[in-house]
């Protein structure tokens, strides 16, 4: 059965982290990418980019909008994904 595994956390808590951290924060993502593509189960995965980088698309009654921005404020973010197979 496959599954994709959200990654959420707060982009605002991420950069506020020290260099030490933040590379032990990275380090824990690489280990987990690893075994996981060792094991077997590993499908897919990726980083997302930024909220700051996001656009909001509607379509409503056939017109398409755009907007600058995230759909809603959030305290946590999409951040990325993996996709498995278990």
């Amino acid at each position: 059965m496959k599954y994709l595994c959200l990654i959420y956390d707060d982009e605002t808590r991420l950069a506020a982290r020290s260099t030490s951290e933040a590379d032990a924060f990275t380090g824990e993502y690489v280990a987990f990418t690893q075994a996981i593509r060792k094991s077997g189960h590993y499908l897919a995965g990726e980083a997302l980019e930024s909220v700051q980088t996001a656009t909001t698309v509607r379509v409503r009654r056939g017109q398409v909008s755009t907007t600058d921005g995230p759909f809603a404020e959030t305290k946590e973010q999409l951040g990325g994904f993996y996709l498995i197979d278990a």
